[in-house]
């Protein structure tokens, strides 16, 4: 991830302890400050492959003042795709993003029948995380919001237990219990959206939560919904996977972090990893080890995920580094 040089001078420093109590306040505004998103520009694209296509977007940017920072771009020869991401400094372009989308359409879209996302990379996501019980990932992530290594608003949490409602207190975010029965599912997902639309979210982040996630909220949520499973897919399916890898005398455990879709766990997966073990690994062992893979694979997904370096196509992805 890109982040900012310090923006806090020594003099400013000074100035910022000035009716604060401790320097140790002052340096946290100058480190918050470092890490805001440079005001870039992202350019994801796919299209049929053929010649010419990096040249058509990369002439149209520089003629447009666009100073590029990162360009990466594959083809898929099997089914002839071509995909890039393309990011730029808009320090000196010469058009606004609105405009610019109109002449890229013009110019690029239209010759090259591209499917395209544009994103300004200082505007914040706003992020929800759907909880249970297990806290492992949940703390994570907001550990890492708090320290600002993800750059990101997390708006609401919303859990069908209770359990975590303190921890979510203890970093200031609103905690919505709402409790999930076999007759009750329906008239839950309806709020679960009305919250939603209402919190503003970009996209969720299913943190171990442990409820099968209803079409209604898949389909507004297409390819924003990010779920970290406990298995390098495919695994051993039900509530206790590490139990059946035990049995099994496993010699590697994983964990893949992949969008929700309608079928159970087949979604476009965005990170995998996996650890060895041995025959001395206990049940105990195989779950600290697991969940440990769970957070970094999690934390991973999210970050490319914010970052826009993921594009869907065939239900697999395409991970720019």
């Amino acid at each position: 991830m890109m982040t900012g040089q310090t923006l806090c001078s020594f003099t400013q420093l000074q100035n910022m302890l000035q009716g604060r109590e401790t320097l140790q306040h002052a340096m946290l505004l100058c480190y918050t400050s470092s890490m805001k998103p440079q005001n870039t520009a992202v350019l994801l694209i796919q299209c049929p492959d053929r010649d010419g296509i990096i040249a058509n977007v990369t002439a149209l940017l520089s003629r447009l003042g666009a100073n590029i920072v990162y360009l990466d771009q594959h083809t898929d020869h099997e089914c002839g795709m071509f995909f890039m991401r393309v990011e730029w400094d808009l320090e000196h372009f010469s058009v606004d993003l609105n405009d610019f989308q109109t002449i890229f359409i013009h110019e690029s879209v239209r010759k090259f029948m591209m499917t395209w996302e544009l994103h300004r990379h200082k505007d914040k996501q706003r992020m929800a995380i759907f909880v249970s019980k297990y806290a492992h990932c949940f703390l994570d992530l907001l550990s890492r919001w708090r320290t600002g290594d993800l750059a990101v608003d997390i708006p609401l949490v919303i859990s069908n237990h209770e359990d975590l409602q303190k921890d979510a207190k203890l970093f200031g975010i609103p905690f919505i219990h709402l409790k999930i029965t076999p007759t009750n599912h329906e008239e839950q997902t309806t709020e679960q959206l009305r919250l939603l639309e209402e919190y503003r979210i970009d996209f969720l982040v299913l943190a171990r939560y442990m409820q099968i996630v209803s079409p209604p909220l898949i389909e507004r949520y297409h390819n924003r919904i990010i779920n970290i499973h406990h298995s390098f897919l495919p695994g051993f399916p039900g509530a206790k996977p590490y139990h059946q890898a035990h049995t099994r005398g496993v010699k590697i455990i994983g964990a893949t972090s992949h969008y929700v879709t309608e079928e159970l766990d087949a979604g476009p997966i965005i990170e995998q990893d996996v650890q060895r073990v041995n025959h001395s690994f206990s049940i105990d062992d195989l779950i600290r080890t697991g969940q440990d893979i769970e957070r970094r694979v999690l934390a991973r997904a999210v970050l490319a995920h914010l970052e826009h370096r993921v594009l869907c196509y065939d239900n697999r992805t395409v991970v720019f580094s």
